[in-house]
C-alpha cells in the first residue's frame, strides 16, 4: 500500500486531497493544526497526525510519529500544501513589514522543514518517491498587492529546484505545483477581502497608488476570481494526476486561470508578457 503525507489537510485542497488518495487505497497521514477543525477523524484511510509547520518541535514530532507508523516501509508521497495568503498584504510600501516573517514561516520554511524532517522517510520509499511543494500561480502573474506572498512562492521554487538537484540520485521526483484561483476558504469574500488589504495601507501611500492600482485590486481581481476561479474538486483532480506522472517536470500550472499563463510565460517576450498581466489590471504602460 502505497503511502502519502499532506500538510495543511484540516481544510481546502489537502484536506480534499487526503480523501481523494485514501479513496484510491492509499495510506494517508494527514497533517492539521493543532486545535483545527476538521472532518478527516471520520474518514478511513486517513490518520491525522497534529502539526504546525511553523514551529521546528512540533514538525520533528509529526516526521517521528509518521516514522513510527511506517516502520521500515518508506513514505511514497510528501504533499507541502499548508500555506497562507492574506498575511502582509499590501502594496511594497505599505507593507506591515512586523507581518512578513508570520507569513515567511508558513509558506517557505514550513516547506523547508516539512520537507528536512521527512525526507529520510522519503528516501526509504520505492522509486519513484515523490514531493509537491506548492506555489502558486503569482510566481508568473506577480499580482499587486501580493508582493511578500509571491516572493514566498519563489522561494518554494527554489527549494523544488535544489531537491531535484541533491535527491536525483535517489530517484525521488520533486516538482513546484502552481494553481490558479481556487474557490476554497483562502480566496472567500474576495471583494471584502481585498478593500480590507487595500484600506489599511498608510494613507500616503494609498493616495499616490489608487488612480493606478486600486481598481484593479478591488475590482477587477474580485471579478477574475469569481469569474475564472477553479473549484477545488478539478483542481485536486489534476494534481492527482500529476501525482500519477512516473516522471516530473519542475513545475506544473494547476487550473483553467494558470495553465494559458505558464504557457504565454514561456512563449511571449518578458515585456509583453508583463504588458499582458499589466493589462488585466488595468495598469497603464511603463514610463520610458
Amino acid at each position: 500500500m502505497k503511502s502519502a503525507f499532506i500538510t495543511g489537510a484540516a481544510v481546502g485542497q489537502g484536506n480534499m486531497l487526503a480523501k481523494k488518495l485514501a479513496g484510491q487505497g492509499w495510506r494517508v497521514f494527514a497533517g492539521v493544526l493543532p486545535g483545527a477543525e476538521t472532518d478527516l477523524g471520520e474518514v478511513e484511510g486517513v490518520t491525522m497526525i497534529e502539526q504546525d509547520v511553523s514551529d521546528n518541535a512540533s514538525v520533528r514530532a509529526s516526521a517521528e510519529q509518521v516514522n513510527d507508523q511506517l516502520g521500515r516501509e518508506g513514505l511514497d508521497l510528501l504533499m507541502n500544501v499548508a500555506g497562507v495568503a492574506n498575511v502582509a498584504t499590501g502594496l511594497i510600501e505599505g507593507i506591515d513589514m512586523e507581518l512578513v516573517p508570520k507569513l515567511f514561516e508558513i509558506n517557505t520554511f514550513g516547506q523547508l522543514r516539512v520537507c528536512q524532517a521527512f525526507l529520510p522517510m522519503v528516501r526509504r520509499a520505492p522509486q519513484p518517491a515523490k514531493i509537491l511543494n506548492f506555489g502558486s500561480g503569482a510566481v508568473l502573474a506577480s499580482p499587486p498587492m501580493a508582493g511578500a506572498y509571491s516572493m514566498s512562492k519563489h522561494a518554494v521554487h527554489g527549494l523544488t529546484l535544489t531537491l531535484r538537484n541533491e535527491l536525483a540520485p535517489f530517484g525521488v521526483q520533486v516538482t513546484s505545483i502552481w494553481p490558479g484561483a481556487v474557490k476554497t476558504g483562502m480566496t472567500a469574500n474576495s471583494r471584502e477581502t481585498t478593500l480590507g488589504s487595500w484600506n489599511a495601507q498608510p494613507e500616503p501611500v494609498k493616495s499616490t497608488y489608487a488612480e493606478y492600482l486600486k481598481r484593479g485590486i478591488t475590482e477587477l481581481l474580485p471579478d477574475m476570481i469569481e469569474k475564472k476561479g477553479n473549484t477545488p474538486d478539478a483542481v485536486t483532480d489534476e494534481i492527482l494526476k500529476i501525482v500519477a506522472q512516473r516522471k516530473l517536470k519542475a513545475w506544473y500550472c494547476v487550473g483553467s486561470d494558470a495553465k494559458p499563463l505558464g504557457v504565454m510565460s514561456r512563449l511571449l517576450p518578458s515585456g509583453s508578457f508583463e504588458a499582458l498581466i499589466r493589462g488585466a489590471y488595468k495598469i497603464p504602460a511603463a514610463k520610458v
